[in-house]
């Protein structure tokens, strides 16, 4: 049992359960046991691998898409890129390079920033992002960024934001929680807190006994928080995470340990917690600050900017191994079996600048 399992544990024990939300954010939030604060998740020795640390062209295409958003704004400067959620740094690595490329100007005068709240990652982003030129500056929340237009991206950020989530029982949704069985081991049931019909999809009017929907609330409030600067001060986002474009219902919670799946509630602060992205509510909470918003799988994204060419430029003059790296990456970011329909892409943009 994982000490973060015991305290859990102890905790429903004095207090009675827990809503969902509050168990994922303690698996992957503590200060002292939490999934994000302790363990190393990313990379072939971690527990997933993210679209930056399969090819370079993730990273460069989505450079040239903020380059581009930027463009079509005027070339603001002072104007700051940032990543909300950078992982390792892999993302903003390949993007500083693309951009030194693209246009030198660009790097002199705008300001590059890392939203990480954790400072075990944020330590390795600095160590990934060392000897680069560019003026980085690493924040805790998108407050504290310059008062100056905002072009950011977040890569596998939302799925990471704890969800509410509501089983249908009886005549009605109550809030499903994490208490403690006959043995006092973890156990999910159905608690007393109810929900706003207004917030239930209309595939949930004709739910069947046992049924779940999930309910972001804090996801709701980032976006928000990040369209109303967009809104306010120019700039443009691009989210990029696995869900779906319309809400429906069903149990999307789910464990990955070793890069397998596992029971969300064996091995709490050593499992990733994720649930799939409901872009349908993001996009919402966008266009109600007056953004334009398109929504896109990723294959789509990723070919309509140019993934086989970029693939193609890359290995023209490769060796048959590296090649063939090189189509393995283009399928497995593009393809449809793979990242390419699994994963969603949401654009944000000001009105009068759709693209």
């Amino acid at each position: 049992m994982t000490r973060l399992k015991e305290r859990i544990i102890g905790l429903i024990g004095a207090a009675g359960p827990i809503p969902v939300s509050e168990y994922m954010a303690l698996c992957l939030f503590d200060p002292d046991e939490g999934y994000y604060t302790t363990r190393e998740p990313f990379g072939a020795a971690g527990d997933f691998i993210t679209a930056p640390e399969i090819s370079q062209m993730f990273g460069e295409l989505v450079a040239v898409w903020l380059y581009q958003a930027w463009q079509g704004a005027g070339r603001p400067l002072p104007a700051t890129f940032a990543e909300i959620g950078p992982g390792r740094g892999t993302l903003m690595k390949d993007m500083l390079r693309t951009w030194s490329r693209l246009d030198p100007a660009l790097l002199a005068g705008a300001s590059f920033a890392m939203i990480e709240t954790s400072p075990r990652l944020a330590e390795i982003q600095k160590q990934t992002l060392a000897g680069e030129s560019a003026p980085l500056a690493w924040h805790q929340t998108i407050d504290t960024l310059p008062r100056q237009p905002l072009f950011i991206v977040g890569n596998e950020l939302f799925d990471a934001v704890p969800i509410r989530q509501f089983v249908y029982v009886g005549t009605g949704w109550r809030e499903r929680v994490v208490g403690l069985d006959g043995a006092d081991e973890l156990h999910f049931f159905a608690g007393a807190g109810s929900v706003d019909p207004a917030l239930l999809p209309a595939a949930a009017a004709d739910a069947p006994q046992g049924a779940i929907v999930e309910v972001a609330p804090a996801r709701s409030a980032l976006m928000s928080q990040i369209a109303e600067r967009i809104a306010g001060r120019g700039g443009a986002g691009l989210f990029i995470d696995y869900g779906y474009l319309q809400a429906g219902i069903g149990d999307t919670f789910q464990a990955l340990r070793r890069h397998q799946r596992e029971d969300v509630l064996a091995n709490p602060g050593e499992a990733d917690l994720t649930a799939h992205v409901d872009f349908a509510a993001l996009a919402d909470v966008a266009r109600a600050h007056g953004l334009n918003v398109q929504l896109s799988t990723q294959g789509e994204f990723l070919l309509g900017m140019g993934l086989l060419e970029r693939a193609g430029t890359l290995g023209a003059h490769a060796d048959p191994e590296t090649r063939q790296a090189i189509s393995d990456a283009v399928e497995r970011l593009g393809g449809p079996d793979a990242m390419g329909e699994l994963f969603k892409v949401v654009k944000i943009l000001p009105a009068a600048k759709a693209a």
